[in-house]
């Protein structure tokens, strides 16, 4: 078990291309850190350099307190488990998970008392003696965690271990990693681009565009109080409603308005705003589908939009809506409520209302694209 520290961490390749700028993030003892976000984000570049299978350009990487820039991987006490598993085809399970035991020459009867222990926490004792050929995708992802776990590193390195997974493999899986945290103990460094499996997952999330971090919070953190455009759309599903609105400033509070609508602010938003300063000014309006309000008959500071599709899930609706100025929007509307006369009114070409809450509204600079309230 070990924190990770990484200062001013970047990666330069040969090009001169920057795949990672000043990374700098602190991760304690027995912490499980998700990084997440787009393909050629950084994400998996910087663990690969924690993993020490890349070299770090600039900056200093420690594990437990020890500067490991110029260590070879076998000396960091890491264990890896990659997005393609990475077995050996022609051993057995056993022998798999075994092999970097031996390679220390570690006594045979030590070998079998930890393969056996991980392969009856992973639930994959029966499969011993089988060839990789003859598992399924999530059998063979359980031998890959078995083969790092058996090492008791001190940190655990997951590289996208679920992405050639089908989805309901991916959420059993997802569950077992979480049930496998928890016996292990140990510290989690896990790169995903699933926002699902970051916020399922992680103790913290390092979400990442381009070679920068944008935001580090735990899974609610970022959820509730995103710092920009980029954090709020990419997490959340379906993503956050973006609308053109203007905030006023009146004497010493602020009113959003939008599509005929005005919305006062609360007072922990209108004492934030006063703080900063922040004047009359147009601005992106942020609301997620969830906290939408839905309405059926108009009211004051309702906004009328019409119904383009509407996609049953089950326990709720998702409503794709357009308002009068073409604002693309998605509502989640749960079912268990709706009479059959509001059912029946949701469909294609139908009107209906909605409005917003101030405290579940985030306000955005359109320049900047930070966030008013909490960048």
């Amino acid at each position: 078990m070990a924190s990770v520290k990484l200062t001013d961490v970047k990666k330069i390749y040969d090009n001169k291309v920057t795949a990672v700028h000043d990374f700098n993030l602190e991760i304690k003892d027995k912490e499980f850190v998700v990084f997440v976000g787009p393909s050629g984000c950084g994400k998996s570049t910087t663990l690969r350099m924690i993993a020490g299978l890349e070299d770090i350009s600039g900056g200093t990487l420690e594990i437990d307190g020890e500067v490991v820039n110029d260590l070879q991987p076998k000396d960091r006490d890491i264990a890896m488990v990659f997005q393609n598993y990475a077995l050996y085809p022609h051993m057995t399970v056993y022998d798999n998970i075994a092999f970097s035991l031996r390679l220390k020459k570690v006594p045979e009867d030590e070998v079998y008392e930890r393969v056996t222990n991980a392969a009856q926490i992973l639930g994959i004792t029966e499969y011993l003696t089988r060839k990789p050929r003859a598992l399924s995708g999530g059998q063979r992802q359980r031998v890959a965690i078995g083969r790092a776990m058996v090492r008791n590193a001190k940190v655990f390195l997951m590289d996208e271990p679920l992405s050639n997974l089908d989805a309901k493999l991916r959420n059993q899986m997802r569950a077992e990693i979480i049930l496998l945290r928890q016996k292990l103990d140990t510290t989690f460094i896990y790169v995903t681009h699933d926002q699902t499996e970051a916020m399922t997952l992680g103790d913290r999330i390092v979400i990442m565009k381009d070679g920068f971090i944008e935001q580090v919070g735990t899974p609610q953190e970022v959820f509730d109080t995103p710092v920009n455009l980029f954090v709020a759309g990419f997490i959340g599903s379906p993503q956050m409603n973006f609308l053109k609105a203007k905030l006023v400033q009146e004497g010493s509070g602020y009113t959003v308005e939008i599509l005929g609508a005005r919305i006062p602010l609360n007072e922990d938003q209108n004492a934030v705003l006063a703080k900063k300063k922040v004047k009359s000014m147009e601005i992106i309006l942020g609301v997620r589908p969830e906290h939408t309000t839905v309405l059926f008959d108009k009211t004051e500071n309702a906004i009328e939009c019409a119904i383009d599709v509407n996609e049953m899930m089950g326990s709720e609706l998702h409503l794709h809506l357009s308002s009068a100025n073409d604002d693309k929007i998605i509502v989640r509307l749960p079912t268990v409520d709706l009479t059959k006369e509001q059912r029946n009114s949701l469909a294609y070409g139908g009107k209906m209302y909605i409005t917003f809450p101030a405290k579940v509204m985030h306000l955005f600079d359109p320049e900047t694209e930070r966030s008013l309230i909490d960048g």
